[in-house]
């Protein structure tokens, strides 16, 4: 009879964590809608600068035609990238994003704020680009989307790597070649400042977090060296197996992964040992493993 209560105890807190899942996933996607239809609503708009992918389509069937109302030419146009990402990501991602798809259309057709007063339209671009890159960033954090390039973004990093900003950003220039056609160069080129302003945003929300700095040292005392960052810097250190070209000596070389705040302590270990040391410090992209994240799946 324990036992059974044991396991039905235990069912429930899995169908718990499950459920905190799922609303925390929901109220990414809520939240960063609702950031960047402000961001386009009171920004973009007023200005009658454009967007990128599938809002930007949108946006220029709004601004062709003024009748037709913009959150519902975006919903009309997702059905393709929604059969995408039925067919090759996953039945989860796809709820989610219908949700997203829905949520946002729902919010660009009935939130309105105020227009920001802002003339200048380098400043539009720049101040557009931030909130709806953090939007997009914010929903992207989820593993859903609201559809558009999101879905294509997460489709081609999930298949080949590449950032969902930068995928993004090269996608979204056929649409504002396509709305450089209709409205002029000018606002194109504004466009396109906000656009890159936008995927920058993006990255770094999604990235942003943990990114960390990879350093290599080669040196005659790498083991006193990892015993010091074990002690002061408290990070881990691999050993590789490194061989001069020129002396043809063989020697460890240390490699470990710290934060940018981090850094000038493990410097200081570093120097304070042995100070010729040969040092290469990069900045990475993204850490996943232990202690530094772990990889979503769609």
């Amino acid at each position: 009879m324990e036992i059974k209560l044991q396991a039905k105890d235990l069912h429930l807190d899995i169908i718990a964590k499950s459920w905190k899942t799922v609303l925390y996933n929901l109220c990414l996607i809520s939240a960063g809608s609702l950031i960047f239809v402000v961001g386009m609503n009171s920004v973009l708009i007023p200005s009658k600068l454009l967007s990128a992918g599938v809002t930007g389509i949108a946006l220029i069937f709004h601004y062709l035609f003024p009748t037709l109302n913009v959150g519902l030419a975006y919903f009309l146009l997702n059905i393709p990238l929604i059969l995408l990402g039925f067919f090759s990501i996953s039945r989860r991602f796809l709820l989610y994003t219908l949700y997203g798809m829905s949520f946002f259309s729902l919010a660009a057709a009935f939130i309105k704020p105020p227009a920001a007063a802002i003339e200048d339209p380098i400043l539009v671009a720049l101040f557009a680009g931030i909130i709806c890159g953090v939007g997009v960033g914010v929903i992207l954090r989820s593993i859903g989307s609201t559809g558009g390039i999101d879905i294509l973004a997460v489709y081609v990093n999930q298949k080949f790597g590449f950032r969902p900003g930068s995928v993004s950003f090269f996608v979204n220039a056929a649409v504002i070649l396509v709305g450089a056609y209709f409205f002029g160069l000018e606002v194109a080129l504004y466009t396109l400042i906000y656009v890159f302003t936008s995927s920058r945003v993006l990255d770094a929300v999604l990235t942003g977090f943990n990114q960390r700095m990879s350093t290599m040292v080669i040196s005659q005392k790498t083991d006193e060296m990892a015993k010091e960052i074990f002690r002061k810097v408290n990070r881990g250190v691999t050993f590789l197996k490194g061989k001069g070209a020129y002396t043809g000596e063989e020697r460890d070389v240390l490699f470990t992964i710290t934060t940018l705040t981090e850094l000038p302590k493990l410097k200081d270990v570093i120097f304070g040992i042995d100070p010729g040391a040969f040092v290469v410090v990069n900045n990475t992209l993204e850490v996943l493993g232990k202690r530094h994240g772990s990889r979503k799946v769609y």
